[in-house]
């Protein structure tokens, strides 16, 4: 019996394209980081502590003040969701 461990080659959208549509993430963030995944975002007063859901290719779906909200969205959406720090 041969102990052969298999790897798979994938670049990184190979990778993302795995959990679309099954996995998004949760990540916690300041309002001044906002602009960068939602470039229509309003303006936000600095210093806020909030949390983006993210699908599995990193696209922006939600940005909220609550990580249960976040978690309810991706629930609500039958998304699984991760924590990302």
């Amino acid at each position: 019996m041969s102990d052969t461990i298999q790897t798979l080659d994938l670049d990184a959208n190979a990778l993302a394209a795995l959990g679309e549509g099954h996995v998004a993430y949760v990540r916690a963030m300041r309002s001044e980081e906002v602009k960068r995944l939602f470039p229509e975002a309003p303006d936000l007063t600095p210093g806020l502590d909030l949390f983006a859901l993210l699908s599995a290719s990193g696209a922006p779906i939600l940005l909220t003040d609550s990580r249960d909200a976040a978690f309810a969205n991706a629930w609500a959406h039958d998304l699984q969701a991760l924590s990302v720090h």
